[in-house]
């Protein structure tokens, strides 16, 4: 009986050992990963945050991964031209961290079905194109609150990038977190038609200031207007990572885009060969759209604000994450007066993809 369970256990070590080896030698060798930017991380906002999500991956996977990095990539043939230099490269993952590389990541991946793609912040996926994305419009709610509360001239100025839907609902998130704490407060919108431009995000904010604005936001890239503000004596939010440094007097918080926990969950995936399955501990499948309940998206640290109006952020903030409050849930009418959703009812993320209107509390129209 011992002699045929000795060689039961000696049949079955040689037929899982190959699978054993196989797999040690998949997590044992070096992977290519390859990064592609919008700006410099000396933007100080939104590829500053890529940055950081990169240099989180190196120190997870140390000498595991090797890291290529191209920067100043503009959207359009130039992103098709570096992404496709970096599949040719050998590169097995590539991260392409604008709205705008989209079609460009597509066209990649079709030419490398064997290299695995990752587009931030986009909607269209195929076989090797996953997406990742942060629901930036949480933090627009709370930065509202803040807002409505802490405004004197009840005249909020928003300097938006380019009228997509993620910024339009990112805008009406605010007028919602606003208009809970403040209904006589209105916003007003400049749209700087880029993501990264200092010269012209600092002058839609003096602008702003001329118009009466003593509270800004923003969903562009830089910490220009957040340094108008401070010069003019106004108040603001930071964008995509900790702008306080820059203006600390101005600054009332941050939301921070935390994509390093998704950068290192994905290439663990990959090196598993369990890439796009949402097997991972954080279950991220081809489509992530993570925010406050994932830590995806984070705020810094309240300053510049009275402790009850910080009180009234937090509880903003902690109601957001546990689910309890919905953000776009009805009734919604638009600034027309229009209804846009009855009560009881919740726009879904199609309806948010969908967004071309402004809601209640924000002024003028969004451009065609």
């Amino acid at each position: 009986m011992y002699k045929r369970f000795m060689k039961l256990i000696t049949f079955l070590s040689i037929l899982i050992t190959p699978f054993l080896l196989v797999n040690t030698k998949a997590l044992a060798k070096t992977t290519k990963v390859g990064f592609v930017y919008l700006t410099t991380p000396g933007d100080h906002g939104w590829t500053y945050a890529h940055e950081i999500g990169k240099q989180m991956v190196e120190k997870e996977f140390g000498n595991k991964v090797k890291i290529s990095v191209v920067e100043n990539v503009p959207e359009g043939p130039d992103a098709t031209r570096v992404i496709r230099e970096l599949a040719k490269q050998g590169n097995e993952i590539i991260f392409t961290t604008s709205f705008g590389y989209m079609e460009p990541t597509l066209k990649v991946a079709k030419e490398f079905p064997n290299v695995k793609f990752e587009h931030i912040t986009g909607y269209k996926r195929s076989k090797n194109v996953a997406t990742g994305n942060i629901r930036f419009y949480e933090g627009r709610y709370v930065q509202g609150v803040v807002a409505g509360l802490m405004t004197k001239t009840n005249k909020i100025g928003y300097i938006g990038a380019y009228p997509i839907s993620e910024v339009i609902m990112g805008i009406n998130a605010f007028a919602q977190g606003m208009r809970s704490v403040n209904k006589k407060a209105t916003i007003s919108v400049i749209w700087a038609n880029t993501w990264y431009d200092p010269v012209k995000e600092a002058d839609a904010a003096k602008v702003h200031i001329a118009e009466g604005a003593d509270i800004l936001a923003q969903h562009t890239d830089s910490p220009a207007m957040l340094q108008i503000a401070e010069k003019k004596g106004a108040l603001g939010f930071g964008q995509s990572t900790d702008m306080g440094a820059f203006a600390p007097k101005a600054q009332l918080f941050a939301s921070i885009n935390n994509w390093g926990p998704y950068y290192v969950e994905k290439i663990k995936q990959l090196r598993n060969g369990k890439w796009n399955t949402g097997d991972g501990p954080n279950h991220w499948p081809g489509n992530t759209w993570g925010g406050m309940s994932t830590d995806m998206l984070l705020l810094s640290e309240f300053k510049n604000m009275p402790s009850d109006v910080a009180a009234k952020a937090k509880k903003a903030h902690d109601g957001i994450k546990s689910g309890k409050i919905k953000i776009f849930a009805g009734p919604l009418k638009d600034n027309s007066g229009k209804e846009i959703l009855a009560s009881g009812k919740e726009l879904d993320d199609g309806a948010l993809w969908g967004m071309n209107y402004y809601l209640d509390g924000v002024t003028g129209k969004v451009p065609k």
